[in-house]
């Protein structure tokens, strides 16, 4: 293939057309060497002209992400090796980036996770799929994740994390706002000094949490504001919301001011001694603020309350949502809790993560009319069912049906449904066309259906 011309086309889609071409700039950039610019170049020669990115907050968007920025946003993840296709498993990361299997992405290897927040119990609620905090420890004892971080109001106990041997930190803050400077220093202090890995989460995973960990890669390797939310965008996309991108942007001089004022601590210490120490060398840091000013009054950090998150639908209520939707599948795998007795153990083995083999499912209970509808449903007509959820009458009848017989009359049938639900059954007329439809549906139910039965279910 390395001697062939290979032609890459595309539809005329704008968005498909800039994921093109952000598909080929990354292949000149990791493959031939090229500069950010000189692909940005090659791919705006003659009248090409594309799309820029946008975050995935609901309406008008006024910041906007380049393929120039993602160019310089894969170079410098080249540069620092958070891209290492020698190491990258991509079977893994689209396993585990799904909803029903953790919601989670790499976004530094070894080093920061993104993930959703976590809930008291596994279940589905409202076609999204939410684990327990024992469906993520197998997963993080076996890639030596140390500390948690909860951004969002207390969904759990946090002793489920500290009883399993894990740091946890909560620092809140509004869902879709930005981070105090407090939050962002205690945030930072907790990263520098975490041991291990460190799992990041607020209510989708999404907006706090991707600027959070932007803070740290500012900070820490100098990237612009615009290239920390390309990576953080390409390893976990809908990452970093609304404000909170101007907000990394006016940040990013003091940021930066900040890992030059570490590192250069840190290269008095290359003399062996251990990093923990650096800590303890830094305590000056804690009279200037992130802003580089002088912090007179220095206050405890000022955290939100997690009161005004208990009601209503949140933007992470509705970007968990949107993304369980974009990715669910009629055969969806659920998380599940890899080789239970490592829980006990806490030495996992590496989990199957090419297909469902091997995979032990973690299963809910529902309700018990829900648990035996689903039980009568042909796996072959699964797929149907998804489509009629919005019509209650019809998707109690139809995924019974034989393969033939009732579909020719399906919306006469319904119309007949629509009938009954709003007039008592013995209103409904007695006619021979009435009949003729009344004795298609019964033919078509497995069972008999009982007169009394029927009246009961549609005329609640």
């Amino acid at each position: 293939m390395m001697r062939k011309k290979i032609i890459h086309f595309t539809g005329s889609d704008q968005r498909k057309q800039a994921n093109a071409a952000f598909l080929i700039g990354c292949y000149m950039v990791i493959y031939l060497g090229r500069a950010p610019e000189e692909a940005y170049r090659i791919l705006m020669c003659g009248d090409a002209s594309y799309i820029p990115f946008r975050d995935a907050a609901y309406g008008s968007c006024n910041f906007y992400i380049t393929l120039l920025d993602c160019f310089h946003a894969v170079k410098k993840a080249m540069q620092y090796d958070f891209l290492n296709f020698n190491s990258f498993h991509l079977d893994e990361y689209e396993h585990y980036e799904k909803a029903e299997n953790g919601d989670l992405n790499w976004i530094i290897p070894d080093r920061f996770i993104a993930f959703c927040g976590p809930h008291s119990r596994t279940k589905l609620e409202s076609g999204y799929h939410q684990h327990s905090p024992e469906a993520y420890i197998p997963y993080f004892k076996n890639h030596n994740v140390t500390t948690i971080i909860r951004l969002n109001k207390r969904m759990y106990d946090a002793k489920r994390f500290t009883n399993a041997g894990f740091d946890h930190y909560d620092l809140f803050f509004a869902d879709g706002s930005t981070p105090t400077d407090a939050i962002v220093k205690e945030f930072l202090d907790i990263c520098e000094n975490a041991e291990g890995a460190i799992a990041v989460h607020c209510k989708a995973g999404l907006g706090r949490t991707g600027t959070l960990i932007a803070c740290y890669i500012m900070k820490h390797y100098r990237m612009t504001a615009a290239e920390t939310i390309a990576w953080v965008r390409i390893c976990r996309p809908g990452s970093v919301i609304g404000p909170q991108q101007q907000f990394l942007v006016m940040k990013q001089a003091s940021l930066w001011l900040e890992g030059d004022y570490f590192r250069q601590k840190l290269r008095g210490q290359e003399n062996g001694k251990h990093r923990a120490a650096v800590s303890k060398l830094l305590l000056a840091v804690d009279d200037i603020s992130i802003n580089g000013v002088e912090n007179q009054d220095k206050q405890e950090p000022e955290l939100y309350s997690d009161d005004d998150e208990i009601h209503g639908v949140t933007q992470g209520d509705r970007l968990r949502a949107l993304k369980s939707r974009r990715q669910s599948k009629p055969n969806a795998i659920p998380l599940t809790v890899i080789l239970q007795s490592s829980v006990q153990s806490c030495k996992p083995s590496e989990p199957n993560i090419s297909g469902s083999a091997g995979i032990t499912k973690r299963t809910t209970r529902s309700a018990s009319r829900k648990s035996s509808f689903k039980s009568l449903v042909p796996p072959r007509e699964g797929r149907k069912r998804s489509a009629l959820q919005q019509m209650p009458l019809v998707a109690l009848w139809y995924p019974h049906c034989s393969a033939s017989a009732a579909r020719p009359c399906f919306l006469c049938c319904y119309r007949v449904f629509i009938f009954c639900r709003t007039e008592p059954f013995s209103a409904l007329p007695f006619s021979p066309v009435c009949l003729y439809f009344m004795v298609d549906i019964v033919l078509s139910f497995p069972k008999i259906i009982v007169i009394k039965e029927l009246h009961k279910v549609y005329t609640f």
